[in-house]
């Protein structure tokens, strides 16, 4: 930083200080305020979109990774010829079939439709808050310079120069903080209104490419009902499990505990 860089960040510090102790004026923006207030709060949802978004899709991805490792031990549990040996083997097939699925599919559908373009209006908020900090600048060294006026003009300097000058280096101050202002106060709005047109194409992609996914699975799975004995539900097989838990627990060995 140069001298005269650090010498500003000094004045500016020295500017926030005095007005915070009330001692010098602060110019107050309410329309800035509110405009800057609503920045924020769409600043933060698209934030929060963008990580359950890319959260979606990693979970997605340690499911059908876990549903693998799944098969994998499912089908050592059944010996060749077994009864429900081909359905661990279908089983199998298709989670792999399913991981795939999500790897080429989903992975590359949700990041073009929905992760990327998310990023890319996230990347915006940066050159917002850019010129909003330069705003603030710009508005330190009005308040300072405008208060400097007010001095001189309330206790005359025996230079008749230095008015005249103080009132045009306030008057430049103003200009250059004027016209952030005005810029952000008509950025921000428009930007705002933009947010659903630019967000309504991924998530309707968002919700197809979850379909998507969610059907091919379910077909998968559902081809490896036919395996089964016909019949069962849920409360038979609740029924099974509870008769053959029983039959372990009478095993010589649990029942001697």
């Amino acid at each position: 930083m140069s001298w005269h860089g650090f010498k500003k960040v000094v004045s500016r510090a020295t500017t926030q200080v005095m007005q915070s102790a009330g001692a010098l004026e602060k110019t107050v923006d309410r329309d800035f305020e509110e405009e800057e207030k609503r920045f924020r709060n769409l600043e933060a949802k698209v934030d929060k979109l963008h990580r359950e978004a890319k959260g979606y899709l990693d979970a997605v991805r340690a499911m059908t990774l876990a549903q693998q490792r799944i098969a994998e031990t499912v089908d050592h549990f059944y010996e060749q010829g077994a009864p429900l040996g081909y359905a661990g083997q279908q089983y199998k097939l298709a989670v792999q079939k399913i991981d795939e699925d999500a790897k080429t599919e989903l992975d590359t559908n949700f990041r073009v439709t929905v992760l990327d373009p998310l990023g890319k209006l996230a990347a915006v908020f940066p050159e917002f808050n850019e010129t909003i900090k330069r705003r603030q600048k710009k508005l330190l060294d009005y308040d300072r310079l405008r208060s400097g006026v007010r001095k001189l003009v309330d206790k005359p300097s025996e230079d008749p120069s230095k008015l005249p000058r103080a009132e045009s280096e306030a008057n430049q101050a103003r200009e250059l903080y004027e016209s952030l202002n005005r810029t952000l106060l008509t950025e921000i709005p428009k930007l705002i209104d933009l947010r659903v047109p630019y967000l309504d194409p991924s998530f309707e992609a968002l919700v197809k490419s979850q379909l998507r996914f969610n059907e091919v699975a379910f077909v998968k799975l559902q081809e490896i009902k036919n395996s089964f004995p016909p019949g069962t539900d849920d409360r038979n097989l609740e029924g099974q499990v509870a008769t053959v838990l029983q039959q372990m627990r009478e095993l010589s060995i649990c029942a001697s505990h």
